[in-house]
């Protein structure tokens, strides 16, 4: 079987989503698959060159999978011929720089989100990568989980009828660092390093609501910093200057109203990390990252408000789950997979850089509007 070789180098291959989810579960999963199937019969097979600031950590990481190219010299790695995409996962104060880069070396661009701490740059890059003539994407993997891929499935197949209504809840508790470990990186807490759950969600909430069920016409915010005292992972306490909470109301178009609470203040009480409530005039939806369940109209309970008597209805045993009805790979390598036919096959392909501008515009004005109090429109980029 005929193979080709694509070169890919990774920068912020040594953090946790750059491992674990894009080296690990993506780009080795599809080399241990024999390469991407194309077309044309061949395979395409991923040459991945570890990039990042800790030659001790790549190394680490390349023996510990076999691999045996990296580097610590962005600049030389992005010079070499043999390197056609460039994929960034580094803290975000740091990717618009290497971005920039990479579009000026002549590499097809994947990064993860939000693309630049600011809309002008976001549109910037945008504009640069269009004019260069390169291929270019954004990571936006909560469209292919499993649980949301069912719910856009219910919207295409006109389950819901006229959709009223969104509401979702995203978080869980992030321990302080003190006494137990945190399980996000301090730099997520300090504004000056590109942190703050608003710049890190929103961009999620917009590609969720603008690729399912519509265009963002409006936001309004309320944003805060609940924990303010963070220990960082050398037991050190620092201030944690940037939101730990936003809450956000979306205004769609067809009338459309989501509400989205993001927190790394809370203590889950719902079956997943993150789920949304989809209601219309014809049914309702629930769906998390893997699962999802229904209510028809026609099966809806009528409960009577008592507040005198204990509820006698068990209202999670009347809804019904959605079935798989397919295989769900994982939600990064799969638009890894279509990204790669992107590049060398030119498959269409929507989640570029105007989305991931998109999604830095709505985070950019949700945290406008906490500041000023009141309602933003989102213009037209």
């Amino acid at each position: 079987m005929d193979r080709r070789t694509i070169g890919i180098a990774l920068g912020g291959v040594t953090g946790r989503m750059g491992y674990r989810q894009h080296l690990v579960r993506s780009l080795l999963a599809i080399r241990e698959e024999g390469g991407l199937p194309l077309r044309d019969g061949s395979r395409l097979w991923p040459e991945l060159v570890l990039v990042g600031r800790s030659e001790a950590k790549l190394r680490e990481i390349a023996e510990r999978h076999g691999l045996t190219d990296w580097s610590t010299d962005l600049t030389a790695t992005l010079a070499r011929p043999d390197v056609q995409i460039y994929f960034d996962a580094q803290v975000t104060s740091q990717r618009e720089k290497a971005l920039r880069m990479a579009i000026d070396a002549g590499k097809h661009i994947y990064t993860e989100k939000p693309i630049a701490e600011d809309l002008a740059a976001a549109v910037d890059l945008a504009r640069l990568a269009d004019g260069a003539g390169l291929k270019h994407g954004v990571v936006q993997d909560k469209l292919f989980l499993p649980g949301l891929r069912k719910l856009d499935r219910l919207v295409k197949g006109g389950f819901f009828g006229r959709i009223l209504s969104i509401r979702g809840e995203f978080g869980y508790w992030v321990f302080e660092g003190d006494w137990q470990a945190a399980q996000r990186p301090s730099w997520n807490y300090r504004a000056a390093d590109g942190g703050g759950i608003t710049v890190d969600m929103f961009p999620h909430w917009h590609y969720v609501l603008e690729q399912i069920f519509g265009r963002v016409n409006a936001v309004t915010a309320h944003v805060t910093t609940h924990v303010p005292t963070r220990w960082d992972e050398n037991g050190d306490a620092y201030e944690a200057t940037a939101d730990d909470a936003a809450y956000g109301i979306f205004e769609l178009e067809g009338g459309v109203v989501a509400q989205i609470n993001s927190s790394w203040a809370v203590r889950v009480y719902r079956d997943e990390l993150v789920e949304f409530q989809v209601d219309g005039t014809e049914g309702s939806a629930v769906a998390g990252l893997r699962n999802c369940r229904i209510q028809h109209r026609a099966t809806t309970p009528k409960p009577v408000w008592n507040p005198d008597l204990p509820a006698t209805e068990d209202f999670r045993s009347q809804w019904q789950v959605v079935p798989d009805n397919e295989e769900f790979d994982n939600g990064f390598k799969a638009q890894w997979e279509l990204f790669l036919r992107h590049v060398v096959e030119d498959e269409p392909y929507t989640w570029d850089l105007w989305a991931g501008a998109r999604g830095v515009q709505l985070a950019e004005l949700g945290l406008q509007s906490a500041r000023e109090g009141r309602r933003f429109e989102v213009p037209e980029l």
